[in-house]
C-alpha cells in the first residue's frame, strides 16, 4: 500500500482524470504563548499560500475533540469530523492527499483517522509544502460536497489498557523525544517518564535532513533494532497522539502495521494511578 507521495508525483496526479483531493493541516505544537508570542495560525498561513485546490482542516478542532481526561488531541466526535470530510470534498472512490509545513505530523494525523474510519487511498505529501515546486494560490477552495462516512476499524486504535498490555505482549513505541522518555524534562504534561515496557523511538530519526521519509529497507532495519519483526504486534504512543501517528506512518512505509494510542501520554500521565517509569531502560 503506498502511503506517502513525492510533490512531482502530485504535480502529476492534479492533471489526471481522477485527481485526488487536496488536504493542507498545516499545524505545530507551539510554546509561544508562554513567551508571550502569537500562537502559530494554520489557517492564515493557508491564505497566504497553498497549493491550488487544497481546502485547509483544523487539527485542534477538527481532527480533535477538546482536549479533557483523554488527552491533548483526543479522537473527534466521527460524525462531525465525517461532515468537515465530506465539506472538504472527500469521497470513497476519490484518492485523497494531505499535506502540512514540512514536519509531517499533522498530515500524518489526518493520514492516520482517514485511514482507520475507512478510507482506501489517503497518501501524504512527503516533506509537505516546502517539498512543492509548483505555483501557491491564495484563493478559497471550494470543493463539491463528498461521499464519505467514517466507518472505524476494529483494530489500529489502542486505549490506555491496551497499550500497558501491549508494552509486556509486543512492542510499544514512545515517538517522543529521548528527554522526554526519561522523564529528565517535560514541558507540557503533569508528570514525565514513559509507559513501563515501551521502547524510546523518537519520529524525528524516521527522517533526513529534509523531512523526507528514510527509505523503507533503513525504517524496516531501524524498527528491526528496536525489537519488531515480522510477526511483532506493534503499538506508538506520543504526547497527545500527532507524532505518533508520523510514526505509524513511517512505520507503513516500512511495511509493518502499527496501532496508535491516541490519548498517549497526556492521558496515561494524568491519572496518578497509572505506574510511571524513568531513565533509558524501558521498564
Amino acid at each position: 500500500m503506498t502511503v506517502i507521495i513525492t510533490a512531482t508525483e502530485l504535480a502529476h496526479e492534479l492533471t489526471g482524470v481522477n485527481p485526488p483531493v487536496l488536504l493542507d493541516v498545516r499545524w505545530q505544537l507551539s510554546v509561544a504563548k508562554a513567551a508571550g508570542a502569537p500562537a502559530f495560525d494554520g489557517r492564515a498561513e493557508y491564505a497566504n499560500g497553498h497549493i491550488p485546490g487544497a481546502v485547509f482542516v483544523d487539527l485542534d478542532r477538527e481532527l480533535a475533540a477538546t482536549p479533557g481526561a483523554t488527552g491533548r488531541h483526543p479522537l473527534p466526535d466521527l460524525a462531525e469530523f465525517g461532515a468537515v470530510m465530506r465539506r472538504a470534498g472527500v469521497s470513497a472512490g476519490r484518492p485523497v492527499v494531505v499535506y502540512d509545513g514540512g514536519q509531517g505530523w499533522a498530515a500524518a494525523r489526518a493520514w492516520w483517522l482517514l485511514r482507520w474510519t475507512g478510507h482506501p487511498d489517503v497518501r501524504v505529501l512527503d516533506g509537505g509544502l516546502p517539498s512543492w515546486e509548483g505555483e501557491l494560490s491564495t484563493q478559497p477552495s471550494d470543493q463539491a460536497e463528498g461521499d464519505f462516512v467514517p466507518a472505524p476499524a476494529a483494530a489500529g486504535l489502542l486505549d490506555a489498557d491496551g497499550a500497558a498490555a501491549l508494552a509486556r505482549t509486543g512492542v510499544l513505541l514512545d515517538a517522543r523525544a529521548g528527554e522526554r522518555y526519561r522523564g529528565e524534562v517535560e514541558p507540557i504534561d503533569r508528570v514525565g517518564g514513559h509507559i513501563p515496557g515501551a521502547v524510546s523511538a523518537p519520529t524525528t530519526e524516521n527522517v533526513g535532513p529534509d523531512g523526507r521519509f528514510l527509505p523503507p529497507v533503513e525504517l524496516k532495519d531501524r524498527f528491526k533494532a528496536l525489537g519488531v519483526s515480522e510477526d511483532t504486534e506493534v503499538g506508538v504512543y506520543c504526547g497527545s497522539g500527532v507524532s505518533g501517528a508520523h510514526e505509524v506512518l513511517a512505520l507503513a512505509v516500512a511495511g509493518i502495521p502499527a496501532a496508535l494510542y491516541v490519548g498517549s501520554w497526556s492521558e496515561w500521565s494524568a491519572d496518578p494511578s497509572r505506574p510511571v517509569a524513568v531513565g533509558a531502560d524501558p521498564q
